[in-house]
C-alpha cells in the first residue's frame, strides 16, 4: 500500500508563498533502506520539465573535476540547478532523477549519489543510480537526468 507523504516545500511565488507541485510518496511495505521516496506525483495541471542530462562541463565545454566522481557530481548539480532556473524551476520542483556514473565500482556510484542527495536535502525524490560503461564527453564520469513539475 502506498502512503502519501505530504512534503511540499514552500516556494516563493507571486502573491506570497505557494507550494511545490511535487508530492513525494513512501511505500510502507517496502524497505526504508532506500535514501529516497519510492514515487512522486504532480497534479494534472502541473507543467512538466524534462531536463537533458546535466554534465560536468564548463561554459566552454571543458570537462571539470577530471577523475573525481564527487567533484563531477557537484558540477552536475550546479548545471542542473541552472537548467532548472532557465525553465522557471528549482531543485524542490524535481520529481525524479537518474544519476549515471561511468564506473563498475559501487564506491564510485555512492560517492556521486551522496553529493546529489546532499544537494537535494529533504527533497529526496525518487532516483535511479546506474553504473555505465562510458558517458558522452571526454573524461566525463557523472551525468544527472531529471524531470521537474511546476505550477504556472
Amino acid at each position: 500500500m502506498f502512503v502519501p507523504v505530504l512534503r511540499r516545500p514552500p516556494v516563493a511565488g507571486e502573491g506570497g508563498l505557494m507550494t511545490s507541485a511535487v508530492q513525494l510518496i513512501r511505500a510502507a511495505d517496502l524497505s526504508d533502506v532506500a535514501q529516497y521516496a519510492y514515487a512522486a506525483t504532480a497534479p494534472r495541471e502541473a507543467r512538466l520539465i524534462f531536463l537533458a542530462g546535466a554534465c560536468p562541463l564548463d561554459v566552454d565545454g571543458t570537462t571539470l573535476a577530471v577523475g573525481d566522481y564527487a567533484g563531477q557530481a557537484a558540477v552536475c548539480v550546479q548545471t542542473l540547478t541552472r537548467a532548472l532556473a532557465a525553465a522557471g524551476a528549482e531543485l524542490t520542483d524535481v520529481i525524479s532523477t537518474r544519476v549515471l556514473v561511468a564506473s563498475s565500482a559501487q564506491a564510485d556510484l555512492v560517492a556521486a549519489r551522496d553529493v546529489v542527495a546532499a544537494a537535494f536535502g529533504d527533497h529526496d525524490v525518487p532516483s535511479t543510480l546506474l553504473g555505465v560503461t562510458v558517458l558522452g564527453y571526454t573524461d566525463q564520469l557523472v551525468e544527472i537526468e531529471a524531470v521537474a513539475a511546476v505550477m504556472d
